[in-house]
């Protein structure tokens, strides 16, 4: 039987219960959203007492579904004051299907000071202090853990900009070689964690891929058709694997919509140097990896392992954190690159935020544009808790307020990521109406725009552009919902038989008869949740806006401006 278990941080109970009956059909993002919807007033101070943190795997997690290990993690955000839901690999989410948790709920607020850990295996749950792992980094508290509780477990952590509540601390956990590198960066989930005094928590389950599944045969049959069109699609089965998500940084930049310089450019002449393709040269040459599974049972293996110049090595390095660290700030050193995005992994920050706040902090005048060994020292302040350093972990809205700077690429208080929206307008209408703020995978119109997957729509004109964010954002809060990983979207797209097997897999593990209908009023479903809750916390159309300099200036190559009108951004939840 699935349950919850309750973690109440004030008492330092921990209750492990039966799954209601309106939470049984829900997993991942459905149901961390669901359980905040529910359980946490939308006005409340997401550092408070009332907020609480919501960690599911996903529906699929724990089978043999191909790519199907994601962990959710759910929250009020204290970056954008909107509801969360960050998404991670690692080896937990399967770990935690296993031992038949449905989901975590960490609530309450402890009066005292101090660090706690919470142990969880299929005998139940134990809390135990946690003040020697405090102060300490994300690599070596999943070292000591793994040490202590053995070598298979899952260890989700914060690093010490968790335990400083910064408004960008991301929650991690580790992959099946104990690189504690997975993230559910954004949205500053970790600072949530970190306010419950919660630094550490141990998933132990000896299988993987032992979920229940009530009709084995047929699942069985499903999984191998859908991990066939994984690998037959050019995207999952051959870009993907060989050059892992930095593969676009050369697409990207050549279509003339990768930010430079703070989003003044749409093209960085050395991107080439900080690509896929130069990072799995680099790496394969040190001896690491160009590509491996961040989970267990992925068969696209999009992650990587690079060793740095000081013997250490950093996993991965993905598209979103090398632009941020690389063209965003004018650098072109990939050894830079990776060390801004080792220092990120071990504080605790969130990547693509630390890259947004770093440009503005060089709009500002406090850095210069190219100037690497300078980015890595302020950012190395994060974790002795500066003033610098807790200005650059409060984000990039926060901290360009803070020096008068009016060019900040956010909405709703969280950075944009690495796509600008003048020339990818599909991903425009996504970060101005999710409902967590800038994010480049609540409905990742890059497929349409850029790559030519399911369909094509011209990046550079509005038409299509509402229908296009629309659809892929219900299709995205479904596929969350699911553990699978949102790449699969990209053999979805194109394969007609793709969302059936995948409705095919759940109707097979539950014993159920969905439609694809089903799942698409999942994703709606899950959308008007969100909705819903941002509302009562005081959203309203008004911040489903992009700033105003993408709509006034010109982005070189194409020389396009942010066209779509406010009324059509207004009719994206129309349905």
């Amino acid at each position: 039987m699935a349950k919850f278990v309750r973690v109440d941080m004030a008492t330092k109970q921990v209750k492990v219960e039966d799954v209601p009956e309106q939470y049984l059909a829900l997993g991942g993002r459905a149901l961390t959203s669901q359980l905040v919807a529910d359980e946490v007033p939308p006005t409340c101070d997401p550092l408070g007492p009332f907020n609480k943190l919501v960690i599911a795997p996903g529906l699929l997690s724990g089978t043999s579904a191909p790519s199907s290990g994601r962990l959710s993690v759910g929250a009020k955000s204290p970056l954008t004051g909107t509801i969360k839901e960050s998404n991670a690999g690692g080896v937990t989410s399967q770990k935690l299907a296993n031992i038949h948790i449905k989901a975590i709920v960490i609530e309450g607020k402890p009066a005292e000071q101090g660090f706690y850990l919470l142990k969880l295996n299929a005998n139940g749950a134990e809390m135990m202090p946690a003040d020697d792992l405090a102060g300490k980094g994300t690599y070596e508290v999943t070292a000591i853990c793994r040490e202590r509780f053995g070598a298979k477990v899952g260890v989700i952590t914060i690093g010490p900009a968790g335990e400083m509540l910064m408004l960008s601390a991301g929650v991690t956990n580790n992959d099946s070689e104990g690189s504690s590198s997975r993230y559910a960066g954004r949205g500053g989930l970790g600072a949530v964690m970190g306010s419950k005094g919660l630094k550490a928590i141990i998933v132990d389950a000896a299988k993987t891929f032992d979920a229940p599944v009530q009709d084995v045969q047929r699942f069985k049959e499903a999984a191998k058709k859908f991990s066939q069109m994984l690998l037959d699609h050019p995207v999952t089965g051959q870009g993907l694997p060989a050059y892992g998500t930095n593969v676009l940084m050369n697409i990207i930049n050549e279509a003339g919509t990768l930010p430079t310089r703070n989003f003044r450019f749409g093209r960085f002449d050395k991107a080439s140097e900080v690509s896929g393709e130069k990072l799995a040269e680099v790496a394969i040459a040190r001896g690491g990896k160009a590509t491996h599974a961040c989970h267990p049972g992925c068969v696209m293996r999009c992650s990587n392992a690079y060793p740095m110049p000081d013997g250490k090595v950093c996993s991965p390095v993905e598209y979103e954190t090398a632009w941020g660290f690389g063209p965003n700030l004018e650098i072109s050193d990939l050894d830079v690159v990776a060390k801004l995005n080792y220092i990120c992994n071990d504080v605790g920050l969130d990547t693509i935020e630390a890259g947004c706040t770093l440009g503005v902090l060089m709009e500002a005048g406090v850095l210069s544009f190219g100037d690497g060994q300078a980015a890595i020292a302020a950012l190395e302040e994060v974790g002795q808790g500066t003033p610098l350093g807790r200005v650059i972990a409060s984000g990039a809205t926060n901290a360009g307020k803070l020096y008068g700077v009016t060019r900040i690429p956010a909405v709703k208080g969280q950075g944009i990521p690495a796509y600008d929206p003048r020339s990818c307008k599909g991903n425009g209408v996504t970060y101005a109406t999710t409902t967590m703020g800038a994010d480049h995978t609540a409905g990742y119109a890059v497929t349409a725009n850029i790559l030519k997957v399911g369909g094509f729509v011209d990046p550079t004109k509005a038409e299509g552009q509402v229908e296009l964010s629309r659809n892929l954002q219900i299709a995205t809060a479904a596929v969350d919902s699911t553990g699978l990983c949102l790449f699969v979207a990209f053999a979805v797209l194109d394969n007609p038989e793709g969302l059936p097997t995948i409705v095919e897999m759940l109707n097979a593990q539950y014993g159920l008869t969905l439609t694809t209908d089903d799942a698409l009023a999942l994703g709606m479903n899950v959308l008007k949740v969100e909705r819903e809750f941002n509302r009562q916390a005081g959203f309203t159309s008004a911040d489903d806006r992009l700033p105003e300099f993408f709509t006034i200036e010109e982005l070189s190559p194409h020389n396009t401006k942010f066209d779509v009108k406010n009324e059509d951004l207004d009719k994206v939840f129309d349905f």
